[in-house]
């Protein structure tokens, strides 16, 4: 079959119709492999578009674990700073504490006194070397605690006159002589700075002073002026 110029339809050899018969099946089986092939490509490439999507999706995955674990680390290093300020604060405290209790203080006001007598004199005076350290000051001059203790004696003791003994937290103690009067009795408790008595000049004295002799565990007397400057003190 075939057009002739003039448009009128016109009736050709045979085998040429089978011929363009075949060439339209031809060209169809190409049209349906071009379009398969668009088809698996389309798919291919939403398919990898997925796969970066989900690879993304992971990386921010774990970085969020990763955000997550170093702020849990972080929390836990500020937990346990501040568990060591905390335990160095009480430390500090602890020890400032313990300090307060152990700090002495004159037994006169500053200004009051001046020195005579020193611990290890030898005099006619006494029956053996001076075992304290004397604090001269006007008569009633009030008398305070060195440290914080316990009152374990307050009376007349011969030589010593009117003597009281506070006993500190370590054991040591403290005598106060010559008073012309106390103001404690013995289980008193006292504080560093308390009045416990006033200067005297009772027993074998020249002159109104305090007395003052320092003695570790209850045993042989030690310079008092050491002892003041190992507390910090300089008499």
């Amino acid at each position: 079959m075939a057009l002739a110029a003039t448009g009128a339809l016109t009736v050709g050899n045979p085998d040429d119709t089978q011929v363009a018969s075949g060439n339209l099946q031809k060209l169809s089986a190409q049209a349906s492999v071009f379009s398969g092939a668009s088809s698996v490509g389309s798919s291919g490439a939403l398919s990898g578009r997925e796969r970066a999507v989900s690879r993304d999706s992971q990386r921010e995955a774990m970085q969020d674990a990763a955000d997550q674990q170093l702020q849990a680390a972080a929390e836990r290093q500020a937990r346990q700073r501040n568990a060591a300020l905390q335990a160095l604060a009480a430390s500090a405290e602890k020890q400032a504490s313990l300090i307060a209790r152990n700090l002495w203080q004159l037994p006169v006001t500053r200004g009051v006194y001046h020195l005579t007598s020193r611990f290890g004199e030898c005099s006619l005076l006494w029956s053996h070397c001076h075992t304290g350290l004397d604090f001269a000051a006007p008569s009633g001059t009030p008398i305070h605690a060195i440290a914080n203790g316990v009152v374990t004696s307050a009376g007349y003791d011969g030589a010593y006159g009117n003597k009281t003994v506070v006993t500190l937290a370590d054991g040591t103690e403290i005598w106060y002589c010559h008073q012309t009067s106390y103001l404690v009795s013995s289980g008193q408790q006292v504080q560093a700075g308390d009045t416990i008595g006033s200067v005297g000049s009772t027993g074998n004295v020249t002159g109104p002073h305090v007395h003052i002799e320092v003695r570790p565990g209850a045993g042989d007397p030690v310079d008092p002026y050491a002892a003041f400057i190992a507390h910090g003190i300089t008499p």
